[in-house]
């Protein structure tokens, strides 16, 4: 390379990083320019990226906040860079994610190739049957309140190129740009919406949590997903003293454990009949209880298990009825279907993987429009006109919608 471009960054890099932002989609940034903005000028615009980054002159514009409320109260703040630093930043990470990966501990899911959300619940609900106590670990303000310095040295330690640990550190320091306009320094954190801040998260998570977890309590499972963590505990005595001991190593780490979320639960079931004031926990959308199963023997016993939390069967609910079906009788049957199919499918595939009866009563606020329905006559719209004039998931909707389709399947076992 050329004194003038002393980083060697490929174009092809830019043009594949380009790609990926443009599937994720997402809002503007401080610059008010969307995706289809970019676009206009697409050949012009990923030439200065590659241009300004190769050169080592790249400067990270600030980030855009906004405040989105939590289900439990309060607000969370996310930052959002413009378009063009989001491009930058996939640059870096799809350089620095192939050499950090195969370091991570097999029980960290969170925002990883090849693993998911599933599998860490999954994983929990084996590892609850076979132990007695759950120390459910809630990380106070994570991403707000990280070190970075203590970031910047893992991220030397593993980087190759000296461009992704200059691009990495500007992005830290760079400014916040508030509601009202005003531009806040940064000091520590990352923000949570960035490219880049899930593969740093983990990378920071990895020294402060996993590796020490894995070090002095090898005889402690865990599983993580990003600053979610569950860790398995044989006697009481030994989820306290963890607790203790994790809240002193995430001091020392710059962290703090939330004191009320945190908690120590008993796994209660028909072999585990003792009585503790925590039986359940949340994570990750599934809440972990005692429930009523049947074994393949055909006999009812008491599991404890994973079914959709109230909070995410609430969200569901709230948002069916924000799509106002019965007022929908301009549309056909099967625009319905198009309209909301792609939603309701996540929900069954992610909320029905396990316990999915107790997915059933929120999923009953609709009519179940999966298979295209005809009417008698063959025309959709009748069957629009049938259930538009009734009550949302009443006995009489669901019934003219059964009507409606004398044969075939309701995709997931799910019937109107």
């Amino acid at each position: 390379m050329s004194e003038a471009k002393p980083f060697c960054i490929s174009k092809k890099e830019d043009w594949e990083a380009y790609k990926r932002v443009k599937a994720n989609k997402g809002a503007a940034g401080v610059d008010d320019e969307s995706i289809e903005d970019f676009e206009r000028k697409l050949k012009d615009n990923l030439y200065k990226i590659w241009n300004r980054m190769s050169s080592g002159s790249y400067l990270p514009p600030p980030v855009r906040t906004v405040k989105i409320p939590k289900k439990n109260g309060g607000e969370r703040k996310l930052g959002i860079p413009t378009v063009a630093d989001r491009i930058a930043q996939q640059v870096v990470k799809a350089r620095l994610e192939p050499e950090v990966e195969p370091l991570f501990h097999a029980d960290s899911y969170g925002y990883r190739p090849r693993k998911s959300a599933l599998d860490a619940v999954g994983q929990a609900r084996e590892r609850c049957w076979r132990n007695d106590w759950v120390l459910d670990l809630d990380i106070k303000g994570f991403f707000d309140n990280l070190d970075q310095d203590l970031l910047m040295r893992a991220v030397k330690k593993h980087a190759k190129d000296r461009w992704v640990v200059l691009y990495i550190e500007r992005w830290l320091k760079a400014p916040v740009q508030e509601e009202d306009g005003r531009l806040v320094p940064r000091e520590k954190g990352t923000p949570q919406g960035g490219v880049i801040s899930p593969l740093l998260a983990n990378l920071y998570l990895h020294y402060a949590l996993d590796r020490w977890l894995a070090a002095n309590y090898p005889q402690v499972p865990f599983e993580r997903y990003a600053d979610d963590v569950i860790a398995h505990c044989r006697a009481e005595k030994q989820a306290q003293e963890l607790r203790k001991a994790i809240a002193e190593r995430l001091r020392a780490c710059g962290l703090e454990l939330h004191p009320e979320k945190t908690k120590v639960v008993y796994c209660k079931d028909d072999l585990r009949r003792r009585t503790h004031s925590n039986e359940k926990f949340d994570f990750l959308g599934y809440t972990f209880r005692p429930r009523r199963s049947k074994n393949r023997k055909g006999k009812f016993f008491i599991n404890f298990s994973p079914a959709v939390s109230n909070k995410a069967a609430k969200a569901i609910r709230d948002t069916i009825r924000s799509w106002n079906l019965p007022r929908r009788s301009d549309k056909a049957i099967e625009d319905l279907s198009r309209m909301f199919n792609p939603m309701i499918r996540g929900w069954l595939q992610y909320y029905g993987r396990y316990y999915r009866s107790a997915l059933y009563p929120a999923m009953r606020c609709v009519p179940w429009i999966e298979i295209l329905p005809f009417g008698p006559s063959g025309n959709t719209r009748s069957c629009a006109a049938i259930f538009a004039g009734q009550r949302t998931g009443s006995t009489a909707s669901r019934g003219a919608l059964r009507r409606c389709l004398p044969i075939g399947r309701w995709a997931y076992g799910v019937a109107p």
